[in-house]
Parts: structure tokens; C-alpha cells; sequence
């Protein structure tokens, strides 16, 4: 049986390890119709004893999803950093006004180059596949902003938003979580204030996310916490001058 763990980060060598690199994290394993139950078993255990959530997939499936999940957005970021990299040597003054949402996409961009020409001749066929949808996406957009099609750029980026929104509903049990935004200001002290704000609640922060404003000066800091601690974590934030909205992610 094959598979592998979807977790990681950019950081490179050791300084970039991690022993608890795998709690939480999904861990796919793909079995075929001539894997000994026995010794799934034995795997699955293992990577459960690790603190991984364990998804079956069969081998196709599996390159397909990640091509679309990793592959594709990896290879794209890196093509976005080379983009503006090569334009930055015309506009020296560019790469200093990238705003959050350039450097969100291209975060990535900033991983370990080495491990791709391999991942990219494992899995060419999806990876292709997904690249050639990404491609009639994209001139489609293209074809929106040419044709000043507002009615249905507007349409297209909603429906983006309302799916990216979508994503902490995929976590583990998300009946029991509640999502809180909370606009903050870009300065020192911020995210510790409210962190330590929750803990000292005892309010667990299942997952958290910085939104970075195009200015630069202001954001929305997304948390993911228990939904029985929300009201009480959003009260208290109140007293603090901060302003939020929840909502359940069930």
C-alpha cells in the first residue's frame, strides 16, 4: 500500500523539522485490490499512532486531488514569483508593494525546489490534466476583463470567495467549531493579545489564519475555535475594543 502524508512546510533542511509534524495533519494511503488487509492495518495503525488523520484513496484519485491541492498551486506560485521578479528588474519599486495577498499566493514559491522535478515526472498525467483546466480558467477570467464582463467577473469571484470560506468546514468534527473575524490593526502585539486572550478563556483556537489588507496597515485575523467558547471569546474581545463576527461551521 502506498500514500503519504499531506503536511509540511516550506522550510528547508533540519531547522524545518518537526516533532509533531504529523498531529492533525490528513495522511493519505493508497491501497489497490492486491493490498494485504493486514498489513493496512498494520500501516494504518501506525500512522494513526503518529496523531494523522488517516483518508483512503485509490492511486488514481489520489494523483488527481493532489495535483489540483499541491502540485498545480505550488508550480503556479513559482511561476506568479518569476513573473514579478522579472518585472521588479524594469520596477525596482514593485516587489516593495507587494501586498498581503501577493505574498499569501506566493508564500509556497519559497519551498524546497529540489523535490519538484521528481513529484513533477511522478505525476505528470494529472498534473497536466489539472494544468490544462487551470489554463480555460484562466483565459476565460482574461476574457471577462477584456469583454468588461462585470456581471459575471462578480459571479465568478463570489463564488471563489464563498468556497475559500468554505475550507475550515472540512476539519475534524466542524459541528463543534465556530469561525471568528476579527479586524485588527497591523501593529505589534496584536495576535499575542488575542491568543493570550483565548487561552486565558480557555478557549482553544483550533485554527488560525492573518488576512492581510491591500494597505498594508489594517487585516482580519481569522480563528477557528470550539463553538461552546465563541460568545465568551467574542465578548471579551469586545471589552477590548474589538469588533467580530462568528459564525458555526456546521
Amino acid at each position: 500500500v502506498g500514500g503519504h502524508p499531506m503536511a509540511g512546510s516550506e522550510q528547508v533542511g533540519l531547522d524545518g523539522a518537526d516533532g509533531e509534524l504529523f498531529v492533525g495533519a490528513t495522511w493519505v494511503l493508497t491501497p489497490t485490490a492486491t493490498t494485504d488487509p493486514g498489513s493496512y492495518a498494520r500501516l494504518q495503525a501506525v500512522v494513526v499512532s503518529l496523531g494523522a488523520e488517516v483518508v483512503a484513496l485509490s492511486p488514481e484519485q489520489h494523483d488527481a486531488l493532489v495535483a489540483v491541492v499541491s502540485h498545480v498551486p505550488h508550480l503556479t506560485a513559482a511561476t506568479l514569483m518569476n513573473l514579478a521578479d522579472r518585472k521588479a528588474e524594469k520596477h525596482a519599486a514593485l516587489l516593495r508593494l507587494a501586498a498581503g495577498g501577493f505574498r499569501d499566493m506566493t508564500r509556497i514559491a519559497a519551498g524546497q525546489p529540489g523535490i519538484w522535478p521528481d513529484v513533477c515526472a511522478d505525476n505528470a498525467p494529472a498534473i497536466v490534466e489539472a494544468f490544462d483546466v487551470l489554463l480555460a480558467d484562466l483565459s476565460a477570467m482574461r476574457d471577462r476583463v477584456a469583454n468588461g464582463d462585470r456581471a459575471g467577473l462578480l459571479d465568478v469571484l463570489e463564488h471563489a470567495a464563498t468556497a475559500r470560506r468554505s475550507l475550515p468546514s472540512r476539519a475534524v468534527r466542524p459541528e463543534r467549531l465556530s469561525e471568528i473575524r476579527v479586524p485588527v490593526p497591523d501593529r505589534p502585539g496584536v495576535l499575542s493579545e488575542i491568543t493570550t486572550l483565548a487561552g486565558d478563556l480557555g478557549v482553544n483556537i483550533a485554527d488560525l489564519e492573518i488576512a492581510h489588507s491591500a494597505e498594508g496597515d489594517r487585516g482580519v485575523l481569522v480563528l477557528v475555535v470550539d463553538a461552546d467558547g465563541s460568545e465568551r471569546l467574542q465578548t471579551a474581545l469586545a471589552g477590548r475594543g474589538y469588533r467580530s463576527t462568528a459564525r458555526s461551521l456546521e
